[in-house]
């Protein structure tokens, strides 16, 4: 059994006594969730948890975590992974699914928990922060992150440079930037040319903005069509893009990406054939920002949008053969 009880008393400054569940609250329980957990019993702030302790702590998914945390939570209200030890991206798998986790002596994430108990003295504090990034914003971000090998980085240019390759206005990066600085992200250091510095590193940097669920979808819609236009160049998005960066197969049906100013002059031209919002041959996926600027200098097989905001447009999908394609991208990208 792991001492939690140090550790809470420290962060929390409360007392807590695990016990192990009794028998008679296990019956109706599947047999292969006794066989992978240990179960105990706590009460914090007058609310019992119930800490789910893994057997075996070597071999943790994080997709079979959450199935069988959502059969868990069917019979007790509120289920803790407690850990002694978590790798970091597990711990970041962890935080995404919002699955409550404790490993003593170095984080406790009670989400659920936390909101009920610091509700009222966090109000304006939760408020403030449940607005997501303007695109710009988020495509400075995602920029940064991705492109963290090569020669250009975005820290050493002030923002005229940074709106010169980037291809927005130097109007819409000071605005992006203000986004950023008031989220925290980053800090403006200069007088009369200006520089970003971000406050976090590149994994940490990930994994609080989704935990802060700032980022936002880059798509605004999916429409079809018959035919692929000759111009523009478009890369693939959407499933069809997740070979490039995973074990996933490709796609029958061809997805693309477009930015939004470009998909209304091709509308205006009449150049994408039986346009409609049902279906067609090819999908095509309206993005926030653009995807051509953001991976253009990408080293990848395939003409493919970038990972990151491949990994945000279909983090909602259902299908667990994407989720896993998802995870392959995070591991590879971030971490």
């Amino acid at each position: 059994m792991i001492d939690i009880a140090p550790y809470i008393k420290d962060v929390l400054g409360q007392a807590i006594q695990l016990e192990v569940l009794p028998k008679s609250r296990l019956a109706g329980l599947p047999l292969y969730i006794r066989e992978t957990y240990e179960l105990l019993q706590g009460e914090l702030y007058q609310r019992e948890l119930v800490f789910a302790c893994p057997k075996d702590v070597t071999h943790i998914s994080i997709l079979q975590t959450e199935k069988q945390f959502d059969l868990l939570k069917k019979t007790f209200p509120t289920v803790v992974l407690l850990m002694p030890q978590i790798t970091a991206y597990n711990r970041q798998r962890l935080i995404e699914k919002g699955i409550n986790f404790i490993v003593p002596g170095k984080q406790l994430f009670l989400p659920g928990l936390l909101m009920d108990l610091r509700e009222n003295d966090l109000a304006d504090h939760v408020k403030r922060k449940s607005k997501t990034l303007l695109p710009s914003a988020q495509f400075l971000v995602i920029y940064h992150l991705i492109h963290r090998y090569e020669k250009w980085q975005m820290e050493d240019h002030p923002f005229k440079a940074i709106a010169e390759k980037t291809g927005y206005s130097p109007m819409a990066i000071t605005k992006a930037v203000d986004n950023l600085n008031e989220e925290e992200i980053v800090e403006v250091t200069g007088d009369k040319e200006k520089f970003i510095r971000f406050r976090l590193d590149r994994g940490e940097l990930w994994n609080d903005l989704l935990h802060r669920k700032l980022l936002i979808n880059p798509v605004l819609k999916k429409v079809y069509a018959d035919d692929k236009p000759v111009k523009p160049f478009m890369l693939l998005a959407g499933v069809s893009a997740l070979p490039e960066y995973s074990d996933m197969n490709p796609s029958r049906q061809p997805n693309y990406a477009v930015d939004r100013n470009t998909f209304y002059e091709l509308q205006e031209q009449g150049s994408l054939l039986n346009l409609n919002e049902q279906e067609g041959k090819i999908g095509l996926e309206v993005w926030k920002y653009h995807p051509g600027k953001l991976a253009g200098e990408l080293q990848t097989d395939l003409p493919v949008v970038d990972p990151l905001s491949l990994y945000l447009s279909l983090r909602d999908h259902t299908d667990e053969r994407v989720e896993m394609a998802l995870d392959q991208i995070i591991e590879k990208q971030i971490w």
